[in-house]
């Protein structure tokens, strides 16, 4: 039995699957009933079908929409050796002993050969290997900018539906260019370090404007409080009107320093985001963000479709490059031939 690639009208829950798991065939029916009963291996299995985008990707995705938007979903981001890692190992000690469960995502750097992560944050966090409330998933890239896998916010809302009270984001750690973790976490936390590396000066606006925490770890080294002072003297210049005030918290990995200060500012984070009905906006703008990227995706690959696949298409594309006519006039002509054409009913 093969992967059925052509499906009519969404009849998914009859589709069998596969996966490196497992040479045993289970429908998507089977596969979200297992999951649903709390089953780490049916999740393990649909992050897989989301991550390599299979056949049922989107069916499972639409099944499992309302039951996310309950996890606290915290972003980590920083540099390079600046401890990522390590830290939200301590974090999840702290998180666990008030019984909660916790998902991490990983986000490592691709590897050349194989295209998969290179697992070196899930090999940090092996302690937590044997705790069955605790799912690490590490992602690679695949080329990706911005910090995270590309399918990274679908299997943030797997963990979601699965239950999982807390969903700590690691990105990769370009630490720059990171700041597409603000579309999947309500709370990011960025991370430096008391070296001349990680200075403010150093660093992209952009990555230092998302934080809603900024944690100085290794501070057990010298310069944190130089490095203190230079993230204070960036806050009084951008955040002077604002109720937030990122907190600076001040945290070893070695030795455990800080990580009860930082789970208790995580914490009062998101009571001030309730508080405030930021969380539920925050939730809002998210979705609606998706729509708009779900709806690009599949109107691009329409119009590949239509380009690929149609003469007429291609014909206005030939008048452009013989300068017949401009650009914009043969994008609109194309525009209206594919909404004239297109049927959009269920079956397409």
């Amino acid at each position: 039995m093969h992967h059925k690639y052509t499906i009519s009208r969404y009849e998914y829950c009859n589709l069998s699957i596969n996966t490196k798991y497992s040479r045993e065939y289970i429908t998507l029916q089977d596969l979200l009933k297992e999951f649903r009963q709390g089953n780490r291996r049916a999740l393990a299995k649909i992050i897989s079908q989301i991550e390599n985008e299979r056949p049922g990707r989107e069916y499972i995705l639409k099944n499992e929409f309302h039951s996310t938007g309950k996890a606290k979903i915290i972003g980590f981001t920083g540099s390079p050796g600046v401890g990522k890692s390590s830290l939200i190992d301590n974090l999840v000690n702290k998180i666990r002993k008030n019984d909660e469960t916790v998902g991490i995502v990983a986000v490592d750097p691709t590897s050349p050969f194989t295209g998969g992560a290179l697992l070196g944050d899930r090999i940090r966090m092996q302690n937590h290997s044997l705790d069955k409330d605790i799912f690490i998933r590490s992602m690679g890239t695949r080329g990706s900018l911005g910090g995270l896998a590309r399918n990274s916010k679908d299997v943030v809302k797997i963990m979601d539906a699965f239950g999982k009270d807390w969903i700590i984001v690691e990105t990769v750690g370009v630490g720059q260019a990171e700041v597409d973790i603000i579309n999947i976490a309500d709370c990011i936390v960025v991370i430096l370090t008391p070296n001349a590396g990680d200075s403010i000066q150093t660093m992209k606006a952009g990555i230092m404007e998302i934080a809603d925490i900024f944690v100085v770890n290794k501070c057990d080294l010298p310069g944190v409080d130089r490095i203190v002072t230079e993230i204070e003297t960036m806050l009084s210049m951008h955040y002077k009107k604002q109720d937030w005030l990122p907190p600076i918290v001040k945290t070893s990995s070695s030795t455990d320093e800080g990580i009860d200060e930082l789970f208790q500012t995580i914490n009062k984070h998101y009571d001030y985001l309730q508080k405030h009905n930021i969380l539920k906006l925050k939730q809002q703008e998210k979705e609606k963000t998706e729509v708009l990227d779900i709806l690009h995706h599949q109107w691009k690959d329409l119009v590949q479709r239509y380009l690929d696949n149609n003469g007429s298409a291609n014909e206005v594309i030939n008048k452009v490059m013989r300068r017949e006519i401009d650009p914009y006039s043969g994008a609109s002509e194309i525009l209206k031939y594919i909404i004239k054409s297109e049927n959009f009913s269920d079956d397409t």
